[in-house]
């Protein structure tokens, strides 16, 4: 097998927490160098920019692009230019509009981008779109709540234009609702609450209909104490629960999955990278983004506090 040499662009949380780990594990790559003005890894080649990165490393042929998604588009137009294959942390740009090129220019170019939504890969999730393709929903809602200060923290892209606020864990739960869904959604209302000095909302209360089914969903960035991440299904052949961001699943008094949260998504993304670039394949699903223009489309705008960390 011949190893691929990837650089993590961006080194944030998301990047030292969940892609180094999983690349350390992966037989298909080798983190070959990072490219961040502020953070940097010991024994790993550092760069500034990405430019340096392409002049002086040629030997990396992949990107894995960690930054916030606001200025994703610009590094994912540089690299794939320069020939590099490129790996999108979620959510993959700032607008539809700028994948959509993105995956022009990809194709144009012949490298692979890979739009990733790590729920996707939570160890529930395939038993669940099993379970449910072989029965009718007749109802379902979203409790996605979690503590921004512990996941977030300093973090003030988030608030910015962009940065989605509560959508950026909330578009987990949208990544798994399109992956699981026999029939596809759409949003039929949306109330946001924007805190009073930021620039994207705090929560959010959704309501979609798929095949007629209704979903009621809530996402909120205040949870104290335990975090609540969970999906119930109510079917024409029982219930099925979701839990631990899709970890944990049960359906219809048995158990279907047993985990913890985050466990191995990321693992699942580097080896559906490696089979994507083995087979030279773009993949970029862009449904959960959809949802969140929707939401901002369709939202009802309600100011809330003001946010201070």
């Amino acid at each position: 097998m011949t190893v691929i040499n990837i650089a993590l662009v961006g080194f944030g949380k998301i990047a030292k927490d969940q892609h180094v780990p999983s690349i350390g594990k992966s037989e298909a790559f080798h983190l070959a160098a990072t490219v961040s003005r502020h953070g940097t890894m010991e024994g790993v080649p550092a760069h500034r920019d990405l430019a340096s990165l392409i002049a002086d490393q040629p030997e990396v042929t992949a990107v894995a692009l960690c930054t916030p998604p606001q200025v994703r588009y610009a590094l994912a137009r540089e690299a794939l230019e320069a020939g590099l294959d490129v790996l999108l942390e979620k959510p993959p740009g700032a607008t539809l509009a700028e994948v959509e090129d993105l995956i022009a220019l990809a194709r144009d170019r012949g490298r692979v981008l890979f739009a990733t939504w790590h729920s996707r890969f939570a160890a529930g999730v395939p038993a669940t779109k099993a379970w449910l393709a072989e029965r009718e929903i007749q109802r379902g809602s979203i409790t996605w709540r979690e503590d921004v200060r512990r996941w977030h923290p300093g973090q003030t892209w988030i608030w910015q234009a962009g940065g989605l606020g509560v959508f950026d864990p909330g578009i987990n739960a949208l990544s798994i609702l399109t992956e699981i869904l026999p029939q596809s959604a759409h949003l039929t209302g949306a109330d946001l609450e924007f805190p009073s000095n930021q620039e994207t909302p705090i929560a959010a209360r959704l309501s979609f209909l798929s095949g007629g089914a209704p979903i009621e969903v809530d996402f909120d960035f205040r949870q104290e104490g335990p975090q609540t991440w969970a999906m119930n299904f109510e079917t024409n052949d029982g219930v099925l629960t979701l839990a631990d961001g899709g970890a944990t699943v049960s359906a219809a008094g048995q158990s279907l999955s047993e985990g913890d949260a985050l466990a191995s998504e990321y693992d699942g993304i580097y080896a559906r990278f490696a089979r994507l670039l083995a087979g030279r394949e773009s993949e970029v699903d862009l449904s959960p983004l959809i949802h969140v223009a929707d939401a901002f489309m369709l939202g009802r705008r309600l100011i809330t506090d003001p946010f201070v960390e």
